[in-house]
């Protein structure tokens, strides 16, 4: 492919894809309830979750594997642990999170990292 701009020559484009061979993505989610200064810890926001799956996929989806990594109460901002094969699962479930014991909230996936992209911080 060449490129009007260049002189005398050829510009060439690589494509690179990276297969994720950990088998894990990581998700960075903040929780907004509808009712400012609302706190919770992290077991009820890992209930939160799996209710949240049940809601969607019954009980199977329920028993759904993933782990929340990190939880900070202030922020009420999470990173979550999936496999490959689960990510648009937990990324639907969490979507259609509208409330939860009678509270109206919404979960907002902030990023979707791979496991080299993943720090550690939330």
């Amino acid at each position: 492919m060449s490129d009007p701009g260049a002189v005398g020559g050829s510009v060439t484009y690589q494509r690179l894809v990276h297969k994720n061979s950990s088998g894990f993505h990581y998700m960075k989610v903040s929780l907004v309830f509808e009712k400012e200064g609302k706190r919770i810890d992290g077991a009820f926001f890992k209930q939160l979750i799996i209710s949240a799956l049940r809601n969607v996929y019954g009980e199977i989806g329920a028993a759904f594997p993933f782990d929340v990594l990190k939880f900070e109460e202030k922020s009420l901002t999470a990173v979550l642990r999936v496999y490959n094969s689960g990510l648009v699962k937990l990324w639907s479930a969490l979507t259609l999170l509208g409330s939860y014991q009678n509270e109206t909230c919404a979960v907002r996936v902030v990023q979707v990292l791979l496991p080299y992209q993943y720090t550690g911080g939330p």
